[in-house]
Parts: C-alpha cells; structure tokens; sequence
C-alpha cells in the first residue's frame, strides 16, 4: 500500500497526472487510485484535482509520509506523534522478524539512553531507530553505532551545526550534547539476530526543554526541515551500513575525542591518556603512563591539557 501511494507521489511530483494514466501505470482501478489520492490527503499531503489530472501542491512538515516522499533507502517508516519509546517499538518490530523498518516519532514519553538513563524527548525533536539485520558477528556491531553518529554529525554539518563526535557515539556542540544514539542487540555467539539503532536529535527544540548539558538545533541555528534532515540521515546512514570499511575514517573526520587527554571509566578502572586512535569495529587506542590500552566500551571524559 505504501508503495503503490510513493509510486502516486512520485508521478504527481512531475506533472499532473490523471486518474485513468495512474490507474494503468499502477494496474489498480481508478476506485483504488482514488482511495490512495484521500489517503495522501489525509496524511496531509495537497493534491488538487484539476482538468489535468491530480497536481500535488504540498507536503506535510513532519511525519512518515513526508520523510518516505523522495526517500532514497530501503527502510519502511512506522511514524507516531508520541510513543514511550522508539527503541522499545522497534525492538518489537525486531522480535516478530521485521526488518529495514524506522520508528520514527515527533516526541517520545518514555525514553532512556545508556545504563537507562532519562533521555528527554520533547516534540519538536527527531527521534528514530532502525531496526537492521546485518550478516556480522556480534563482536562488530559496535560498527553501526559509529555509523549512526558519523550519519547523524554529516547531516548536520550540512544544515550549518558544526557538531563533533565524543568517542563513541555523543554528538555535541562546544561541549554540549545534541543528538543521543542507543544501539541494541540480540544474537548467538557467531551472529546477529538484529540490531536496533536508536537516535535521538534535539531539532526544533526550545533550549529551556532540555538539560543544561544539552542544546538544541533551535538554539544554534533555528529551526531546520525536519522530514529532509531525516531522509537525508537516514539515506547517509544506508550507506555506511553497507560499506563498514568506510566508516572508521569517516568518523576520525567527524570526531573532537582523537588528540585530547581524556578518562575513560570501564568495569575494570579508569584509563587516563591521549586518545590516539580508534580500530575496528570502534575500540579506542589510549596511551597511558603504562602503554596503549585499548578500550571496547565506557564513558569518556575530554580532560584539559595537563
């Protein structure tokens, strides 16, 4: 059904179409063409009937229909005004054997990012998982939470948001988070039943509706076109999940972490030194009084120059 009213879309965004030419190129009746022409409109979309044919003369602002409109990627989009959380939903999609689906929602009520922590989630943001399938071993997903953080920071950079990666996955602007990734997974020891990537942006955002530790993209540029700055993550986002390799130097790019003295806290102890590089499939090179560690996962701190 999606498909058939994006193929409507798609026609009408060219010219004015008639019903009986898209009843043919479609192979539905002119009932049925009609019936997708109300649903597009009720979704929010302007389709005028004229002598011509339907002409499309507008685009909802936000929502599932207005982010799959030109979107150029595999992934379904399942939108909601407000739901407790996108990965939550997501997870389900992914426990009854969904795959390539994007929860995506104007605002969620109960969010959490890591070590489920209060992730706050007011309308206005953007607030999206993926819900994925890769042939990887589970010792590699932390390769598409990269992915997920090196898509979101390029699509900003290209609004005009100069935002910069924390090692592993915290966007921020001059120190203060904008964009939260939680990436899950089920799986065996060799394989990944799935993995839900979850982002969230403080897009069009009031300042005063986020932690102070936060910012949003209202309060550094004013507000953006949310459904293009979705298609435009999601589609960056499709292809560094499909070519891994690329994505380790894609984020040395995008990252502030590389070259800064900083703390890491993991289960067995703090490691302190100049953060030098980072290997596959995310693990941060740290040198240390001692020697490099390598680090797998924990929560980094940029410390000032000693």
């Amino acid at each position: 059904m999606q498909a058939t009213r994006r193929r409507i879309l798609e026609s009408l965004s060219e010219a004015p179409v008639s019903g009986p030419t898209l009843a043919d190129e479609l192979d539905v009746s002119r009932a049925a063409v009609w019936k997708h022409i109300e649903a597009l409109r009720e979704q929010g979309f302007e389709i005028d009937s004229r002598e011509d044919g339907y002409v499309l003369l507008g685009t909802p602002e936000f929502g599932g229909a207005s982010v799959e409109y030109g979107l150029d990627a595999p992934f379904g989009i399942e939108y909601h005004d407000s739901i407790g959380s996108t990965n939550d939903r997501a997870r389900e999609l992914a426990a009854a054997g969904e795959s390539n689906v994007a929860v995506l929602a104007d605002e969620q009520i109960g969010a959490r990012g890591r070590l489920d922590r209060e992730f706050s989630s007011p309308s206005g943001g953007i607030w999206i998982s993926f819900v994925c399938r890769p042939d990887l071993p589970p010792a590699q997903a932390p390769i598409y939470t990269l992915a997920a953080a090196v898509a979101t920071t390029e699509v900003l950079h290209d609004v005009g948001v100069d935002a910069g990666i924390k090692w592993p996955n915290d966007v921020l602007v001059d120190g203060e988070k904008l964009v939260g990734i939680l990436t899950e997974m089920e799986g065996e020891a060799d394989r990944v039943s799935w993995i839900v990537v979850g982002i969230g942006i403080n897009a069009n955002v009031d300042a005063d509706a986020v932690p102070d530790t936060a910012t949003t993209i209202r309060e550094l540029i004013g507000d953006v076109d949310r459904a293009a700055l979705t298609r435009a993550l999601i589609e960056r986002f499709e292809e560094l999940r499909n070519a891994p390799e690329s994505v380790l130097s894609a984020w040395r790019d995008t990252a502030t972490t590389l070259g800064q003295r900083v703390r890491v806290e993991t289960p067995g102890g703090d490691i302190v030194g100049e953060a030098l590089d980072i290997e596959f499939p995310g693990t941060l090179v740290v040198a240390t009084d001692d020697g490099e560690e390598r680090v797998s996962a924990g929560d980094c701190e940029h410390l000032r120059p000693t």
